[in-house]
């Protein structure tokens, strides 16, 4: 697996494919691993992964994780890569930091999918956080996780059986740094760098998302000035509920994209 270290942090990423590049960042208390589905559709692009620091194999100094560091990082595995440029897609933390390089390093973005991201922490939100962390704390955090990401196309289909199965399958990989990436989750404001950003960007909302509502991604699609919105059926964790779904749409805006 490649890596790239930059200051503290030896980041690792998976490199598959060939072509224009994707590079991909995960959301908070996942790894690169949770791009399986959409790397497996990529065909022709260059696929880059990179795990944030607190996940996967990627390790550093376990200070703060800030959004601009991720960003530095996402640079970073780019120029490792030998590469100029790239279609950047993000879930979550990850569609934030796909936010922050856009709007800070906007020569290095071909085009920007931003799911499930916000412009900035409300209060609303940073007490959902907060929870999270208390339930990382009691070992109970998995048992919330499908509940929180996902939405009635998956409860409609699930048995009791098959939700507790997902739970135990959940505590396996929950990444160790996730209360690292949910206190920059707490931090998040892009509002200043928003309205830099020059390439087209997907602002693709979930229609039953919990943590980001409709008005924060109507309030992101209004503050980058070449930014589109669509929607999809799922919950937060759109990528794992509907995976196909999503990698079609995903797939096609950069395709489009110059």
């Amino acid at each position: 697996m490649p890596e790239v270290t930059l200051e503290d942090t030896v980041v690792h990423y998976d490199r598959t494919g060939g072509g224009p590049v994707l590079l991909l960042l995960h959301g908070t208390a996942a790894s690169r691993e949770q791009w399986a589905p959409l790397t497996a559709q990529a065909d022709g692009f260059t696929v880059l992964a990179p795990d944030f620091p607190g996940s996967g194999r990627t390790t550093d100094d376990g200070g703060p994780i800030t959004v601009e560091a991720l960003a530095a990082q996402a640079e970073a595995v780019l120029d490792d890569a030998g590469f100029d440029t790239a279609h950047v897609v993000g879930h979550s933390l990850g569609g934030v930091v796909a936010a922050q390089l856009a709007g800070t390093r906007p020569r290095r973005v071909r085009s920007a999918v931003l799911h499930a991201a916000w412009p900035a922490t409300e209060v609303r939100q940073d007490a959902e956080f907060r929870y999270w962390l208390d339930l990382l704390e009691t070992g109970t955090f998995a048992r919330m996780l499908p509940l929180m990401a996902f939405g009635p196309r998956y409860w409609e289909q699930a048995t009791a059986e098959s939700n507790e199965q997902l739970v135990k399958t959940l505590e396996t990989v929950i990444q160790p740094g996730a209360d690292r990436q949910i206190e920059a989750d707490r931090a998040v404001d892009l509002r200043p760098v928003l309205g830099r950003i020059t390439a087209p960007v997907l602002v693709l909302g979930s229609a039953h998302d919990r943590i980001v509502t409709a008005d924060q991604q109507r309030a992101l699609v209004a503050a980058i000035p070449d930014a589109r919105a669509a929607e999809i059926d799922a919950g937060h964790g759109a990528p794992a509920e509907l995976p196909d779904e999503f990698a079609r749409l995903v797939l096609d805006f950069v395709r489009s994209a110059p």
